[in-house]
């Protein structure tokens, strides 16, 4: 069952929101180049950095969206 959520910001806390988006981002990024975890924690992450890649794409700017774009991995 899916719910929607509404969430309102004034313009500090939706910057200190995008900026907290952008560090978690980054930091999965880094740890996905990773080639000693499993298959299993790098499906996870990578479900993860899309959830975060959707909210921040929803307060970003579209020149700061496609920082962060990630082609889909296949780690068979």
């Amino acid at each position: 069952m899916s719910r929607m959520i509404g969430l309102m910001l004034n313009l500090t806390e939706a910057k200190e929101f995008e900026y907290l988006l952008k560090k978690e981002m980054e930091d999965l990024l880094f740890d996905l180049q990773d080639n000693r975890l499993d298959k299993l924690v790098i499906k996870v992450m990578e479900e993860r950095y899309q959830v975060l890649f959707k909210l921040f794409s929803r307060l970003a700017a579209p020149a700061e969206c496609t920082r962060f774009c990630r082609r889909k991995q296949s780690h068979t």
